[in-house]
């Protein structure tokens, strides 16, 4: 069933001016764009002030705040759902072609869920609060990820407010679990494909402008791939005893030197579609032995020396990564340890299964003189990640878009060593593309820590460059 809640009066007044000035000259094309700026800003204002960390089950709240946006506009309340699952909600939104729709439908993805965040970390600043300082925004999320809810939002209201045309139906996908469970985009996928079906998504969690310590613009990537996450545990067992008579299998001394022959272990180094013409256009700016290591490896990928000279300043992309995250052994500190614990985290590289780096990772622990019995299993489920292809349509329409805005500018593909909710629609046929078109404050986002932050400008540049994508692939 179709849900929604009327935006705020204060917001209604501002679109239906904004709707008003669509009619305005050239002459106020500048005032106009500044309006579109302001409404942005107001939008993340709001969208900050909503708490939508995991389990304060505010995102159902902000979903509706978003919805009542979208209907305002003109969109129909039958093509506006709130779609709730367990104490969280996904927002979809369809807006449709007019006519008989030359192209098939796109999907546009964004998350309204945030990690958590507490004013003591943050200099006593209250996170859920949009403060601005020095021409930078504060607030969790308005970079990872309410500055692409913003982006998409706003890009369509303008675009609504134009008059403009669709040649193909846009649905807005934004999901409320991606930075825990991801079910959202799981569900989405597969319970509510029929919503969702789209020839292929944008998605605004990827991606994304780099900026130089002087903040100008460095160079954007355009997200083809992800990692798979995977969580494994390495479990050493025996039976114990008194401390005061030591045994020569210590479970401790034995998961500790399987965990020593991990961190010296190295993946065996891969190129795929998306890394081959990442390092393909990275080695043409890159001089000295970076360089050459990254000519060398594209020229033999069997090249491991290359490959990890490479990994040394490209860390995670060029192989899949495993790193022990926690630890836990013991029951009293007068007894020798029954069982000792980690767990180890890995980042898989697209198109291998779990399963098959859960084996690596179980010859890598096996005690050489076999007298360590380690256990590997994987922790929870975890599906393998495929890569979209390099689509030409897509990737120039991002890369035009991005050097309207930002002349010249370089535009690499890239894979992601982190996930986002890509994963589940490139697994269920629906290639997926990062095209996020904020550029990153000179010193990081500093997504998901203290203090994080987006420049303003980023916000503005964020909303012309959704305006202009659209056109390019919606036209």
């Amino acid at each position: 069933m179709a849900a929604y809640v009327k935006a705020h009066p204060a917001t209604r007044l501002a679109l239906a001016l904004l709707l008003a000035g669509a009619a305005m000259p050239v002459a106020a094309q500048d005032t106009q764009a500044t309006r579109w700026h302001d409404t942005a800003r107001t939008i993340m204002e709001k969208s900050v002030a909503f708490d939508t960390v995991q389990g304060h089950d505010k995102v159902p709240a902000y979903a509706a705040y978003l919805a009542g946006l979208y209907k305002d506009p003109g969109i129909p309340e039958a093509d506006i759902h709130i779609l709730p699952y367990g104490k969280t909600a996904n927002l979809v939104v369809r807006w449709r072609a007019v006519g008989k729709p030359s192209k098939k439908p796109m999907l546009m993805l964004a998350h309204m869920d945030v990690v958590p965040a507490d004013a003591s970390d943050w200099g006593g600043h209250d996170p859920f609060k949009l403060r601005e300082e020095n021409g930078l925004l504060y607030g969790r999320g308005v970079s990872d990820n309410k500055a692409g809810i913003v982006g998409i939002t706003t890009a369509l209201l303008k675009l609504k407010a134009e008059g403009f045309k669709p040649g193909r139906d846009l649905i807005v996908f934004f999901s409320g679990d991606e930075e825990t469970e991801g079910d959202g985009a799981k569900l989405a996928a597969t319970k509510w494909r029929n919503l969702i079906d789209a020839e292929f998504g944008l998605n605004s969690d990827g991606g994304g402008g780099s900026s130089r310590a002087d903040g100008t613009v460095e160079g954007f990537d355009i997200q083809l791939a992800e990692k798979t996450y995977a969580d494994f545990e390495f479990l050493v067992r025996n039976d114990g005893g008194h401390s005061s008579r030591p045994r020569p299998d210590n479970a401790i001394y034995q998961l500790s030197d399987a965990l020593t022959r991990l961190s010296q272990y190295r993946f065996a180094p891969v190129l795929v579609e998306s890394t081959r013409a990442y390092f393909t256009e990275r080695q043409k700016a890159e001089q000295g032995a970076l360089g050459n290591a990254m000519r060398a490896w594209l020229k033999n990928p069997q090249d491991g020396a290359a490959a990890d000279l490479v990994e040394a300043e490209e860390v995670g992309m060029t192989r899949t990564r495993c790193v022990a995250t926690m630890l836990n052994g013991g029951r009293a500190p007068n007894a020798l340890p029954q069982l000792a614990r980690a767990v180890v985290n890995c980042r898989i590289m697209p198109g291998v299964e779990p399963e098959t780096i859960r084996k690596e990772l179980e010859k890598i622990a096996l005690d050489p003189n076999g007298k360590a019995q380690i256990e590997v299993k994987q922790i929870g489920t975890s599906q393998m990640s495929l890569a979209s292809p390099l689509r030409a349509d897509v990737m120039k329409a991002y890369t035009d878009t991005v050097h309207a805005l930002h002349p010249g500018v370089p535009v690499i593909p890239r894979m992601s060593t982190g996930a986002s909710d890509a994963r589940p629609f490139r697994n269920a046929g629906i290639p997926v593309y990062g095209v996020n078109g904020s550029v990153s404050a000179p010193a990081g986002s500093n997504a998901h820590g203290k203090n994080e932050r987006l420049p303003l400008k980023s916000l503005h540049n964020n909303v012309d460059h959704w305006v202009l994508l659209l056109r390019k692939l919606a036209g």
